[in-house]
């Protein structure tokens, strides 16, 4: 008997020391995607911000639902197929490629009518309304784009884009920000705000361009912002993002593991209060 009661004693001390179990799916575009596939960036990557939020919180599991490219108009009209399973913790990490595809960011209106997946704040909508049909119970946290300066995709470099030092489409990255924020301000939900945090400000992103001087033909670095308006021929130039030129991002847009760091510190309180009220 007293063998029995020391036995049971030992697992409920186990258990009570063991952390409750939680899940988080990561809901977001190549920033969340290529946590799972740093292969796709020529390895300059060893650890994304999924990975690092779970080492620093062992008790939760995540699930990538990042996809390469997607805007937030997209993930929500394909929600229903994309197979996203109920969880306690769902983040949202969108909104960069909204901006640059020329997405419609819309007005709060489309988010408290629910107007349907045409524009961002309409999407967010539909993307939120769908969570909480999974699980009511469910912590949703929402991330905001990063600032990015030019962008040229390491593994075929004709696949570019200019930063958001500039519009698009009439259009300002900082604009779907602060939508984002006061989406999140009008839920009561968390917002990690990427976009405003001074160490990945748009000099910050990366060390320098590397590219020919149109005067001398040689090539030279340059930094942000006297890169702009120096041209970049996919073709003929060397890549302009050589490996000493990384900083807070590896090609312009995608956090380098520096830039993950800083993103999973943002998280960390956020996720931290999520754990304790469990």
């Amino acid at each position: 008997m007293k063998k029995y009661i020391l036995v049971l004693l030992c697992f409920l001390l186990i258990s009570a020391k063991s952390p409750k179990s939680l899940t988080w799916v990561a809901i977001g575009d190549s920033i969340t995607y290529l946590n799972d596939h740093p292969d796709e960036t020529g390895n300059r990557i060893s650890k994304g911000y999924l990975s690092l939020i779970e080492e620093k919180f062992p008790e939760i599991a995540v699930i990538n639902k990042g996809y390469n490219g997607w805007t937030a108009v997209r993930i929500a009209q394909e929600f229903d197929k994309l197979e996203i399973p109920k969880a306690d913790i769902y983040s949202i990490f969108l909104g960069t490629n909204d901006w640059w595809g020329g997405k419609p960011l819309g007005t709060l209106a489309d988010y408290k009518n629910s107007t349907g997946p045409e524009t961002v704040h309409g999407a967010f909508r539909v993307m939120i309304d769908k969570i909480r049909l999974l699980n009511p119970q469910a912590k949703i946290i929402l991330i905001t784009p990063m600032q990015r300066v030019d962008f040229v995709y390491i593994n075929n470099p004709k696949n570019n884009a200019f930063g958001s030092y500039q519009d698009k489409n009439g259009q300002n990255l900082g604009d779907f920000v602060n939508a984002i924020k006061t989406i999140g301000n009008q839920e009561g939900l968390p917002v990690a705000d990427l976009f405003h945090i001074k160490q990945m400000g748009l000099a910050d992103l990366v060390k320098y361009k590397w590219l020919k001087n149109p005067a001398t033909g040689q090539y030279k670095k340059y930094r942000y912002p006297d890169f702009i308006d120096v041209p970049f021929d996919p073709e003929k130039d060397e890549y302009p993002y050589p490996e000493k030129s990384i900083n807070v991002t590896y090609d312009g847009l995608h956090p380098s593991d520096k830039g993950y760091r800083i993103i999973a510190k943002e998280l960390y309180p956020i996720f931290e209060r999520i754990s304790e009220n469990q």
